[in-house]
């Protein structure tokens, strides 16, 4: 598959609409008290752990986020480009490597499989663009 693929753009889009689905209930105050009451619910039931207290410093930067990356996620939903896939495919390589961050400093497991899916959409959608690059490159020494 090459960022130009059809294919391609339906990724772009369905990593869209998980991000949509996903961080929605980060983007105001009142959504994302319960969705920290359910994410830490669901973690202590699964022995993943839970979320830490809420704070009104937690709820603003999870609004942030969630802000942001809803409008992004509507931005692919709506029109999904090669190029969303490449920015995006990036953003999620910077998010796993905060996630692996605060796993590793005694974040709560339950960050785990988030991290399986911001890695593998990463993966998903860097890995043709540096197919492409690398071809492009065998093609340049081939015709010299």
């Amino acid at each position: 598959m090459s960022p130009a693929d059809p294919a391609y753009l339906r990724l772009v889009r369905t990593s869209g609409w998980y991000d949509l689905i996903v961080t929605a209930g980060f983007a105001t105050p009142w959504t994302y008290r319960l969705l920290h009451h359910l994410l830490s619910a669901g973690g202590a039931a699964a022995g993943l752990g839970t979320m830490p207290p809420l704070t009104p410093m937690q709820t603003l930067y999870a609004n942030l986020m969630g802000s942001v990356v809803v409008v992004w996620s509507v931005l692919r939903v709506v029109r999904p480009l090669p190029s969303h896939g490449l920015l995006d495919g990036t953003a999620r390589v910077l998010f796993s490597l905060w996630q692996a961050y605060a796993l590793a400093h005694g974040g709560p497991a339950v960050l785990w499989p988030f991290l399986v899916v911001e890695v593998s959409f990463g993966i998903a959608q860097l890995a043709p663009w540096l197919r492409a690059r690398t071809g492009a490159g065998r093609e340049s020494v081939r015709h010299s």
